[in-house]
């Protein structure tokens, strides 16, 4: 195969941080583009409203009263002024009301809610997008008025940090040529939205190629006819409205029972189904160290480009245990994030906070456990160095089941190093990985963590066999002296009771 037709020829050198041409393209790496929160006031009332339950995943049945309000506070842009729809949840039993923020929301994967609120923003005359992920269809409003409808084509691959779960989100960037180091390809006509979600046209190869059929990169991606289209009419700043219906709930059932473990903090449960097997108290907050990196890896995930390039300015008040980045000048956004999931490096989670802005980062940290349902968790550092950093088993078991579901590359990154189809992109070799439990082949996942306050603390992804089906089961530590053999005793004390 020539050097013109192969693919595995990379375009990047990350040797001496620079671009290299080949086929007479150079291209540059890409600046990293910050959001945050957006919460805007309202001044039209109740629209409409549904009563709904949600999970909180451990048994835990929660009810609200969703009510869809419109919000003329205006986003700006260079261009144009854009209205910003808001949603608000209102408490039945307290009448509390908080404003949905931009970012995923498992509300709108319920379809009566998802129909009644883009119904609501059609009402109201709101410009808008809306991505129907079960429908495969993708359709533009201007003032409320249906401009375009086109077929989405293929979908980022599940657990992707293309991967799009519902939600409210902004477009922040167009670009009518993106090149993707992780897909090496070039996207047509993309127009991005949350950082990581794209819709684009169809991938080419930078020797004009087109990418195969069972190409798995790129997000939402329609015909190029459609993208320029799209591409041309939309503007910066106009909200996007994502829909894909939940998982349909798992009926496998456990039979209750405890162990006899001497660490005061520990859970084992299914992670898919919310079945927990055992656990002492699920509501104490305490110190998590270096757990709280699974976080930081969620809000990256969500909030900053891991296909970037950025700067690298050593942090000098943290330490890991494996320095890596002090005579670097750049570092890839997803090398950094396998520097803080396999290694637990406190520099790495140092700089990508502070290439989003440290204290918007903890912040957008917090408002992330919020969304989820995190009710004891509080974040004051990226890394977990500090002992101000707390959360419960209940709330880590909720992170586990929102990573799971919605970010399962991260766990991939926990588990193997990398992800597998981007192997290519590793730029530090020889990682050392801190999370594999010593004797036990089931591990799929997790991170672990330790300090003074908190001791040693875990979340670890297994996969066993119960009852003649595969499941996965999240053991979780907090305050052991001895993580690996709690562990194993959890591991051993499930297959052995539920083995039958």
């Amino acid at each position: 195969m020539s050097e013109k037709t192969d693919r595995s020829v990379r375009l990047l050198s990350f040797s001496d941080d620079q671009p290299n041409e080949l086929l007479g393209s150079l291209i540059p790496p890409r600046q990293s583009k910050k959001s945050s929160t957006r919460s805007i006031s309202s001044r039209v009332g109740i629209v409409s409203g549904v009563l709904f339950r949600t999970s909180l995943g451990i048994g835990a049945v929660a009810a609200f009263l969703f009510a869809f309000v419109s919000a003329y506070g205006y986003i700006s842009s260079p261009n144009t002024q854009v209205a910003a729809p808001t949603i608000t949840i209102v408490d039945p039993y307290t009448f509390n009301k908080v404003a949905l923020t931009y970012g995923p929301q498992e509300s709108l994967s319920q379809s009566n809610f998802f129909g009644d609120t883009r119904d609501a923003f059609i009402d109201e005359g709101i410009t808008f997008v809306e991505v129907d992920l079960d429908a495969k269809t993708l359709r533009y409003f201007e003032a409320g008025v249906l401009v375009q409808s086109t077929e989405i084509v293929s979908l980022g691959e599940e657990g992707s940090w293309w991967d799009v779960p519902s939600g409210l989100y902004q477009i922040d960037k167009k670009e009518g040529r993106e090149f993707s180091t992780a897909a090496q390809a070039y996207f047509p006509h993309a127009v991005t939205f949350e950082g990581n979600y794209v819709v684009h046209g169809m991938p080419q190869y930078p020797d004009g190629s087109g990418v195969p059929v069972d190409f798995k990169g790129g997000g939402i991606r329609i015909s190029d006819d459609a993208a320029k289209k799209f591409f041309d009419e939309v503007e910066k700043g106009v909200t996007v409205l994502v829909h894909q219906k939940r998982q349909e709930a798992d009926q496998f059932v456990y039979e209750p029972t405890v162990p006899t473990i001497d660490t005061q903090h520990y859970l084992i449960a299914d992670i898919k189904n919310g079945s927990i097997l055992a656990a002492s108290d699920l509501n104490i907050a305490v110190p998590i160290a270096s757990l709280t990196k699974l976080m930081t890896a969620v809000v990256t995930a969500e909030k900053l480009d891991l296909d970037s390039r950025v700067q690298v300015t050593s942090p000098s008040f943290v330490e890991s245990l494996v320095p890596r980045l002090k005579d670097r000048s750049s570092v890839s956004m997803y090398s950094l994030l396998q520097l803080l999931l396999v290694e637990s490096s406190n520099e790495a989670a140092e700089v990508i906070a502070g290439e989003y802005g440290r204290a918007e980062f903890i912040e957008q940290m917090n408002t992330k456990a919020s969304q989820i349902g995190m009710t004891t968790t509080k974040f004051s550092d990226p890394s977990g160095v500090g002992p101000q950093n707390v959360s419960s088993l209940g709330d880590l078991y909720r992170l586990s089941q929102y990573i799971h579901e919605n970010r399962q590359f991260i766990f991939d990154i926990t588990a193997d190093g990398e992800i597998s189809s981007l192997e290519g992109m590793n730029e530090f070799d020889s990682l050392q990985n801190f999370n594999d439990v010593e004797g036990v082949d089931s591990f799929v996942g997790g991170k672990v963590g330790e300090t003074t306050a908190a001791g040693q603390t875990s979340i670890s992804l297994h996969t066993v066999t119960i009852q003649g089906s595969e499941r996965t089961v999240v053991v979780i530590l907090l305050g052991s002296a001895h993580r690996g053999e709690d562990v194993r005793q959890l591991i051993h004390f499930v297959e052995e009771r539920f083995k039958r």
